[in-house]
């Protein structure tokens, strides 16, 4: 194994970034060549503004980081317990962290996370990281579950569809011999939940109950599927930063009761589910549904009603319960990447071939 490693370092001079080449292979480390490259003024004004001290963006970013990893070791240590096996048996953490932002038509996109603190916690090597390898590659970085969809959902005849309804909506295809795919095909429970948190003071419609009693306004779900995002072709991937109360605001009539705009949401989601499906996904002969999204009746009952026929069930049926696909997604993750395998995520995301994706911090 070669002992040639390159540091790399930019300090809070802010003027640039050295890197040294050093070999390893003798008692006394030795520099074979040094270089660096000089911050370029509008680079060098951006981390200047961003190192100012104070109660702004970061500091609160970096405080949530840290409440975070000790939520997700809460988590950790309760699922052991509830096992009754001991931690040391367990291999490493799958965590994916809390999206913030996700803006891959500028290459990046954010997961508040503290990895480090929460290997520290639960005294598991932590797997973390996943999103940043695939868009290194070209990719946008999301959505990453449908690989993982292919190794527990495939069949041999049957061509599924699999969508998760989270905050936002993604649909993994498995068709035969053909090659998974997915895609984000819009708002999932963001919008519904938003709206119910400003006129109901709850944070969801509970059952979709609320929904169910309102009245689809067609205008306005004219206006909501006209966004651009709707016509894209995948792939693609989509968050908040789209699909939050302010794009719903802009599209408003008043005088509209708020519940029909509830319910209009609610058909929203499932439109952009089947039309999704109609347009990229065919042949489907069943759909599976998972996530938050799929223990909603009254959009359960709506993305049936659209679905032409086709069967539309949860992933109970498949063996794996709606609300324990995502997280053993990233389970199945940190294994891949432990295991230095890569993860073919090129027809989801369009990352340019096969990557091994996560970052590892050992215990």
């Amino acid at each position: 194994m070669s002992e040639l490693y390159v540091g790399v370092m930019s300090g809070t001079s802010i003027d640039g970034a050295d890197a040294a080449l050093v070999d390893f292979s003798s008692p006394t480390p030795r520099t074979l060549a040094f270089a660096t490259v000089d911050f370029d003024d509008a680079l060098r004004a951006d981390v200047l503004a961003l190192s100012s001290p104070g109660s702004d963006p970061l500091d609160l970013a970096g405080r949530t980081s840290v409440s975070l990893a000790r939520c997700y070791a809460d988590a950790v240590g309760s699922v052991i317990t509830r096992a009754g096996v001991d931690k040391r048996s367990v291999t490493a953490i799958g965590c994916h962290g809390q999206t913030v932002r996700h803006r891959p038509e500028d290459g990046f996109t954010v997961q508040l996370n503290d990895p480090a603190l929460l290997a520290e916690l639960s005294g598991i090597d932590v797997v973390a990281d996943f999103r940043r390898r695939d868009m290194a590659a070209g990719g946008q970085g999301a959505p990453l579950v449908p690989a993982f969809h292919e190794a527990v959902f495939r069949d041999a005849t049957r061509s599924r569809a699999v969508v998760n309804i989270g905050g936002i909506s993604n649909v993994t295809w498995l068709s035969p011999g053909k090659p998974v795919s997915g895609f984000d095909c819009g708002p999932g429970n963001a919008l519904l939940d938003g709206w119910a948190r400003r006129h109901l003071g709850q944070h969801y419609d509970e059952g979709g109950k609320w929904s169910a009693g309102g009245k689809v306004n067609r205008d306005l779900l004219g206006r909501f599927l006209g966004d651009s995002y709707f016509g894209r072709p995948p792939p693609k991937s989509t968050g908040r930063e789209l699909f939050r109360l302010e794009w719903l605001d802009r599209q408003l009539a008043s005088g509209v009761d708020p519940r029909d705009v509830q319910a209009t949401l609610a058909e929203l989601t499932a439109r952009a589910i089947v039309d999704a499906i109609e347009r990229h996904c065919q042949p489907t002969d069943e759909i599976y549904l998972a996530g938050g999204g799929a223990r909603n009746p009254d959009l359960v009952s709506r993305i049936a009603k659209l679905a032409s026929g086709r069967a539309v069930d949860a992933t109970d049926a498949l063996g794996v319960p709606t609300g324990h696909v995502e997280s053993m997604a990233f389970a199945w993750l940190a294994m891949k990447c432990v295991r230095r395998e890569p993860v073919d995520l090129s027809s989801s995301t369009g990352a340019r071939g096969p990557r091994i994706l996560g970052a590892i911090y050992p215990a």
